[in-house]
Order: C-alpha cells, then sequence, then structure tokens
C-alpha cells in the first residue's frame, strides 16, 4: 500500500507534511448551486498508505462526524506516514435536513458505488466513490444505530479477506461482525474495489456522545498504528469475539417495556430480556433470550406494538465465560467500562425479581 510522493484530491495536490481542507463537488441543489462535501486532507512527513474515514453515510448519525471532528481538531498523534482523507460528513444533503437519507428519500448506504447517469442517490455515491474511495488505500465507516435505537460498539468487516480481519482486530472493538455488508452499502462496494473497509457501529443517532468519540478516535489510532502511519502501540481490549451471526428479539405483544439487560450483557438462552407490562403495569408477558450471546442493540423507546424489535444479540456460545470474566476484571476507568457505564444509561434496567 505504498503511495508515491502525490496526492490529489478534487484536482488540488496536497504536499508530503501539509494539511488542507478542500470542498469536493459531488452534485447540485435545485437552486443549481454546487452540492460540495468539506473533506481534511493530512499527510505525513514521509510517502504511504491513504485512509479514508468518513461520517454520517447516513445524514442523522452523527457520533462519526464528532469522530471525524476530533481527529481534526484535536490531533491525538503525529502521522508520521501516509495521508488521510477526513470526512466529517459523507450525506451532507441528509446533514442538513437531520435525515437519514437524501432527498429523494433512498438510502446513500444502499447506492455504491454509484452511477454516474443514475438516480440522485446513485449520483451522489458515484461522485463519492470516484473522488474519495477510489482516492485510497483502506477505509473506516462510522455509524450509529437507526433511529430509536442504540449500538453497543463493535466493528463490521469481511473478515474472511486478511487485510479486513488485520483491520478490524486493530480497531480493538470487544466485538468482530463478520459480514460483507448489505448490497451497495460503502463498505462492500470499497472492498470491491479492492480498498479493504471496515466499520463502526455505536451509540444513538442526533448525538454526538463522548464516550463513544473516545471509542472511536481510539480505533482509528489503532489502526494507523497498525499500518505503521503513527508511533505507538496497539490499545487491546480486554476481550474480543468474532460474532457470525446476530438475531432479534421481538415484542410479542403490545405494552411499555421494564428491561433486565443493558447494551454489552452477556445474556444466556431462556433469559429474560423485558418484561412487557400494560400502562397500569399489569405484567403481560416475559421476553426471553432464544440464544447464548452479547447484547448488541436495543430499542430506547419502552413503547413497543407487536414485532417491533426489541434487542439484538451477537450469537456466540464459545468463549461467553472467558469474556464475561475479562470484561469484569478489566480496571476501574478503562474505557470500556466507562462505555458500559454511559450506555447503560439509555434505558431503565431492573432486576428480573424486582419487575
Amino acid at each position: 500500500m505504498e503511495r508515491s510522493d502525490r496526492f490529489e484530491l478534487a484536482g488540488q495536490a496536497v504536499a508530503l507534511g501539509e494539511r488542507r481542507e478542500i470542498q469536493v463537488a459531488i452534485s447540485q441543489s435545485y437552486s443549481s448551486v454546487a452540492v460540495t462535501i468539506p473533506v481534511h486532507v493530512w499527510r505525513g512527513a514521509r510517502a504511504g498508505p491513504a485512509v479514508f474515514v468518513t461520517g454520517a453515510v447516513h445524514g442523522d448519525e452523527l457520533n462519526g462526524t464528532g469522530i471525524v471532528r476530533a481527529l481534526i481538531l484535536e490531533r491525538p498523534f503525529t502521522l508520521e506516514m501516509g495521508t488521510l482523507v477526513l470526512v466529517p460528513v459523507i450525506n451532507i444533503l441528509g446533514f442538513e435536513r437531520h435525515a437519514r437519507y437524501l432527498p429523494d428519500r433512498r438510502d446513500l448506504n444502499r447506492s455504491f458505488p454509484g452511477s454516474p447517469g443514475g438516480s440522485l442517490a446513485s449520483r451522489f455515491a458515484h461522485g463519492v466513490f470516484a473522488e474519495i474511495v477510489k482516492r485510497c488505500d483502506v477505509g473506516i465507516d462510522l455509524h450509529s444505530a437507526a433511529v430509536r435505537r442504540a449500538n453497543f460498539p463493535n466493528v463490521r468487516g469481511d473478515l474472511r479477506d486478511p487485510a479486513c480481519r488485520r483491520l478490524a482486530t486493530a480497531f480493538g472493538a470487544e466485538l468482530l461482525v463478520n459480514n460483507r455488508g448489505p448490497k451497495g452499502s460503502l463498505r462492500r462496494a470499497a472492498c470491491a474495489a479492492g480498498c479493504p473497509t471496515i466499520m463502526l457501529e455505536a451509540g444513538e443517532v442526533w448525538k454526538v456522545e463522548p464516550c463513544i468519540v473516545e471509542y472511536g478516535v481510539r480505533g482509528v489510532t489503532n489502526v494507523l498504528v497498525e499500518l505503521g502511519m503513527v508511533h505507538g502501540t496497539v490499545a487491546r481490549p480486554p476481550h474480543q469475539l468474532v460474532i457470525q451471526r446476530t438475531t432479534w428479539v421481538r415484542a410479542q405483544l403490545g405494552g411499555f417495556l421494564e428491561y433486565h439487560v443493558t447494551l454489552g450483557s452477556v445474556v444466556s438462552a431462556g433469559q429474560a430480556i423485558a418484561t412487557n407490562r400494560s400502562l397500569l403495569g399489569a405484567e403481560r408477558n416475559t421476553l426471553e433470550s432464544p440464544v447464548d450471546g452479547v447484547v448488541m442493540s436495543i430499542t430506547t423507546i419502552p413503547a413497543v406494538a407487536p414485532g417491533d424489535p426489541v434487542c439484538q444479540i451477537a450469537v456466540r456460545k464459545a468463549g461467553l465465560a472467558k469474556y464475561r470474566d475479562a470484561v469484569s476484571r478489566s480496571a476501574d476507568g478503562a474505557l470500556e467500562q466507562r462505555v458500559r457505564a454511559d450506555l447503560a444509561r439509555k434505558v431503565t434496567v431492573s432486576s428480573r425479581d424486582d419487575a
């Protein structure tokens, strides 16, 4: 992944050791004004890999924006070699409307690599892909949960690809989810084009959560250390689990939930996830985990209708006891512990005996 001394973006050359802000034209507005994406290019003193870090491919997922802005503003490391292409917001049209999707109601993250002659979403994706992805060797795409949900930090990638597995492992998340990503997603299209790309899922929409920003900055730094672009040591989590499958627990009846688990909880098959009660407090039923695993996503709205998703579980049986023990033994004040404590406040949790 060794690049020449020259790096060019949107027709502008950026020299070794230079940092530059570039407006990359992607589309046009209804009033015929150019739609541009602000990009910060940061180059090390020596040539090396080019890495893109992108936020807000879904325009309402602002944790990624916060992570990229922290990299730009706080300069948490010295970039010794290579090039960082830092993009706080990809879906600028959705971002300006506080919306997940583009104005044509299409999902940009189902539109890559795009087409110069397709829909607005397809053309937008094509512009991003041509101007940013194809100029890089490695990618990190930052996401949050969909609206009304929260995600425990997890890194997703095609772990069958040694390059993606290396990046995902180095990032330092506790959960590594092995999948290629949906058709049309940025990471899947980038990998197909020869640019190994992983994705972080963490936190909620419409927020910049400090613990998630810290988690993301640490993860990006870890990847750059792994690639030799930054001096240092990769910060490892207490334990990592590779996840091959996830499943959703769904509401069977309408009602109001009282949770018994929170994000990151280790659960066993048959364990109570939540008690569903009427608005006047009568117990309707108890939702149980169908599998052994780790709680990876929850709905943050306790009022549910039949079929509503309540809790996503990362399915894993082997290694759960070791994982639970490693987490319990992690030092007070460690990032993983602080993230757990912060995410635990997303919902009110009670023991089953108290329900």
